[in-house]
């Protein structure tokens, strides 16, 4: 993790640093920066109800799981394109996200905000780093997320972390739900990430994409909000692996197994087309 933090009076403003990611086409060097950035965050109520809204949860008293990723968005986005990062932040690939509720997340804050990213490891198709996240009130430590992100662009020698894989549960329907042609946007409004794969099937295809795609956290929050009932208010961990994109529109099945401390999920679309698998463990 960092070393050296920078604490910021606010959250920075999105368009200048989207313009700084537009701008930056080049790999720099070959390893992550020490610092990190933190800052304190509040809940704006309307805010949360339209993420609530577009991604399905109940208002049950506490911020869906994977709303402290929207909290930190604007800190993640300065991070990823401040000079001492070394990749650029167009084709970046999200191919795997954990998620860890210590305490319930109940609450409006104020709440603390951290990003810093560590664990670059070789990757078959390049090499991969975390992106940490992580969300505390005055009593200590909240929320933690692992985004686990791809560059295509960079080669590092040393061995390729190989996944073992746990054995197979049997998994049923829970829910399904169509993903509309505009949901990127929607999902781009309330969460601020105006990737352009995500906004339109003209700017998916500047980057090799027939339709506009899906948003993975949206993919992910989306079931998160299904299993509701599967979950406990705190106390556990979601992992899942991001697969084949969901080409917008597209009708989404969502399969899990049993109510447990341990368990797993699949999303699938047209014949059973898998977009992402998971699981979720107490902690």
């Amino acid at each position: 993790m960092a070393s050296d933090w920078l604490d910021l009076p606010a959250p920075p403003a999105l368009p200048g640093l989207y313009l700084r990611a537009a701008l930056r086409r080049a790999v720099t060097g070959r390893t992550l920066p020490n610092r990190g950035l933190r800052c304190q965050v509040e809940v704006n109520p309307e805010h949360l109800a339209r993420y609530r809204q577009i991604c399905g949860f109940r208002d049950d008293g506490r911020l869906p799981a994977t709303y402290p990723h929207v909290l930190a968005f604007a800190l993640q986005l300065k991070l990823l394109t401040e000079q001492g990062f070394p990749f650029p932040l167009l084709g970046l690939v999200h191919l795997e996200n954990r998620i860890r509720v210590i305490r319930p997340l109940r609450g409006l804050g104020p709440f603390v905000v951290s990003v810093a990213v560590n664990n670059l490891a070789a990757h078959e198709k390049g090499a991969v780093f975390s992106l940490i996240t992580r969300l505390q009130d005055p009593l200590g430590p909240l929320w933690e997320g692992d985004s686990r992100i791809l560059c295509r662009d960079l080669t590092l020698e040393g061995p390729v972390i190989e996944r073992s894989e746990e054995a197979a549960l049997q998994l049923l329907e829970v829910d399904s739900w169509q993903a509309p042609a505009n949901i990127g946007r929607a999902y781009a409004r309330v969460a601020g990430d105006y990737n352009p794969i995500h906004l339109s099937a003209a700017s998916a295809r500047l980057f090799g994409f027939p339709h506009a795609i899906a948003h993975g956290l949206w993919n992910k929050a989306r079931s998160l909000a299904a299993l509701s009932q599967h979950l406990p208010a705190a106390g556990y961990a979601m992992d899942v692996r991001f697969h084949k994109p969901v080409l917008l529109p597209a009708t989404l099945r969502l399969r899990a197994s049993e109510p447990a401390a341990h368990g797993q999920l699949s999303l699938t679309g047209k014949d059973d087309l898998p977009h992402m698998v998971g699981s979720w463990q107490l902690i």
